[in-house]
């Protein structure tokens, strides 16, 4: 004879960190992606997880504090993308061409996000 007993807990006493909207993996990775690949010199085909970061920022995550991130790290990318495209002796690639002031305010925008985005899963509030 076996008693077995049930020890699940009910959906209502979930924390309200679980429960809500959910963080998509895809700006998850593309936010530690992008310094990733600027450090690696794929700079100009690492403008493609900024677009996800921040397309996903923005329709899927509703920290106002993620989307400022994820704001930032466009920026930061986008001025150094558009100098490159403008001027007409750049270098034939964006990673050759890039200043490394630019570097390390894509990493420090993408460490921003990165941190935007473990607060806002673990729930806590924002810092005032």
């Amino acid at each position: 004879m076996s008693a077995s007993t049930s020890t699940s807990t009910p959906a209502s006493t979930a924390s309200p960190a679980t429960t809500g909207h959910r963080i998509p993996r895809a700006v998850t990775i593309s936010a530690w992606a992008v310094p990733i690949m600027v450090l690696g010199q794929f700079a100009l085909i690492s403008g493609v997880p900024v677009v996800i970061a921040l397309v996903g920022a923005f329709t899927r995550v509703r920290d106002r504090a993620v989307r400022a991130a994820a704001a930032l790290l466009a920026v930061s990318f986008a001025i150094p993308l558009t100098i490159w495209l403008v001027r007409p002796d750049g270098a034939e690639s964006l990673s050759k061409d890039i200043h490394p002031g630019f570097v390390g305010l894509i990493v420090a925008a993408g460490a921003a996000l990165v941190l935007a985005l473990r607060r806002a899963r673990s729930g806590r509030p924002a810092v005032r």
